[in-house]
């Protein structure tokens, strides 16, 4: 047995300085990257609340503006109805004039 043989096995063995100072600079980096990547999703976040809260007003301005619309509706419809009521009595009024 050859006992002067070492057994290389992956990822155990330290990396040459100059390269782990180009690890170092990456992981840098990369952790910058990282900072920022969170900056924008916490930004994104608060925009998406923010058209959220806007999107609800709206709905209610939408819901409000329904309910006015048919609120004018049915006034509309009785002001019709009352109208022609009054022309009923209008015309009975006429016909009874006509006959006295």
């Amino acid at each position: 047995m050859d006992t002067d043989r070492t057994i290389s096995r992956p990822g155990k063995a330290a990396p040459p300085p100059e390269s782990h100072e180009m690890l170092q600079k990456r992981n840098e980096e990369l952790e910058k990257e990282l900072r920022h990547s969170l900056e924008r999703e916490e930004k994104m976040k608060k925009e998406l609340q923010s058209i959220r809260e806007r999107l609800l007003l709206e709905a209610e301005g939408v819901d409000h503006a329904r309910e006015y619309r048919a609120h004018i509706m049915s006034l509309t419809e009785k002001i019709t109805v009352a109208k022609n009521e009054m022309n009923d009595v209008e015309s009975v009024r006429v016909l009874l004039n006509k006959k006295r």
